[in-house]
């Protein structure tokens, strides 16, 4: 049996990004994969995000081994371990008390849909409501309660049995810039006559990375913070994907200078390892002990790699500033493609290490990821229809593996397009 047949012969059929990486990979480092037959590649993928801090990071891979020889331990449920509360220390210290931040923190089980469900469920405790308000386009996780508020229908199957008592407006931008979303929000919540129920929350991402990397200004970001002040509403961040120093801060509603009720964090906040979290106002803190609990929500390796991520790039402002500058290259970059194929594409969009251009075809848009795994790079789309090519590297990468890779992307959309 070939190396890739056991896959498609024991794995399940929902199996997805094999499908558009078809190969074994090996080893990694940094912002480049290397093959079981030795091809490398470099990464603007970066595990859906899940790898702000490249692969096999040494700082952290060390913190983990030296952790793992001297017998810490490595599950606990929600007991005190070292490891939590060397985690804690430094997220309060680096991260929260610099943003003038005053959270409190529940670790859940180990995936960020945990944390959407974590977040819904507490706010409707708290408020007292069951409706919740979410954004077409958006994108918040693949169980019960995080598909009730993912626009995207793909996800959808009445035979889930996905719960109601939520409902998507839209975005920022999604009726075009003549269009005030938020005026349009607050009439139909100030309005007896609309048919809307007062939400618990409202719930979204500042960017939309998986709906196409739809960025929210930040004015209307500000607008979206008074409307919820103004309602008693609860507004949730999503900051799975693009919090971390995604968007240059590492948190990605920095920009707009506000402050959410809940934010729910995972990907790299255990730094590929598995850690999912949600921070609340403490206010809002009405759990009951045990009220809600899972197996993994301490997985204590991945509170070694965070406080050492958080240690090493966040004690001061010089990881940020220099990924801000970094993150020029990769617009002018994107807006080079857009320049230089016109009749191709639409839009380039995008904050800090989250970029994205729409094609006019999504087949092409296909196609030109596909060639440039052929040649090297490791890129995926985004959006509906799969119609935006999404920059999404490591935060360590190089402005030389920047540059390499958007050569790559440059001459696959020359190669693929020769019939348009």
């Amino acid at each position: 049996m070939s190396d890739l047949e056991i896959f498609n012969t024991y794995e399940s059929e929902v199996r997805g990004y094999i499908r558009s990486f078809p190969t074994i990979f090996d080893t990694s480092k940094g912002a480049e994969i290397w093959d079981t037959n030795g091809k490398r590649y470099i990464d603007f993928f970066a595990g859906a995000g899940a790898l702000n801090y490249g692969h096999n990071n040494p700082t952290i891979n060390t913190a983990i081994i030296e952790y793992l020889q001297r017998n810490g331990i490595g599950h606990a449920l929600d007991m005190g371990t070292v490891a939590k509360k060397e985690f804690i220390e430094a997220f309060v210290t680096k991260i929260l008390q610099p943003r003038h931040l005053n959270y409190k923190l529940q670790f859940v089980g180990p995936t960020g849909t945990n944390a959407i469900e974590t977040a819904l469920k507490i706010a409707r405790k708290v408020k007292g409501r069951k409706q919740v308000m979410s954004f077409t386009n958006g994108f918040h996780g693949m169980s019960m309660g995080s598909l009730s508020i993912t626009g995207n229908q793909y996800y959808h199957d009445d035979s889930y049995g996905v719960p109601g008592y939520t409902y998507q407006v839209p975005f920022h931008n999604y009726l075009g810039d003549k269009v005030d979303t938020i005026a349009y929000l607050r009439k139909i919540l100030e309005d007896a006559s609309s048919g809307t129920e007062l939400p618990a929350a409202i719930v979204l991402e500042t960017i939309q990375a998986e709906g196409g990397i739809n960025v929210a200004g930040p004015q209307w970001l500000k607008d979206l913070r008074k409307i919820c002040d103004d309602f008693d509403i609860l507004m949730i961040v999503d900051d799975i994907q693009v919090g971390n120093g995604r968007t240059g801060d590492f948190f990605s509603f920095e920009r707009a200078n506000i402050q959410p009720d809940i934010v729910t964090l995972s990907k790299s906040i255990g730094t590929g390892q598995p850690m999912s979290l949600v921070l609340m106002k403490p206010e809002l803190d009405k759990w009951s002990p045990g009220e809600h609990s899972g197996t993994f929500r301490g997985n204590n390796l991945a509170f070694v790699a965070a406080a050492t991520a958080i240690n090493e790039y966040w004690s001061d402002d010089n990881f940020a500033n220099e990924n801000k500058e970094k993150s020029k290259l990769i617009e002018e970059r994107m807006q080079d493609l857009a320049l230089s194929y016109p009749h191709l594409t639409k839009d380039v969009r995008g904050h800090g290490f989250i970029w994205g251009i729409e094609f006019r075809d999504p087949e092409l848009c296909g196609k030109v990821c596909s060639e440039c795994f052929e040649k090297g790079l490791v890129i995926e789309t985004a959006g509906s229809e799969g119609n935006v090519i999404k920059f999404l590297g490591p935060l360590v990468i190089s402005e030389e593996l920047i540059n390499e890779g958007f050569d790559i992307l440059k001459n696959a959309i020359k190669t693929c397009s020769a019939d348009y």
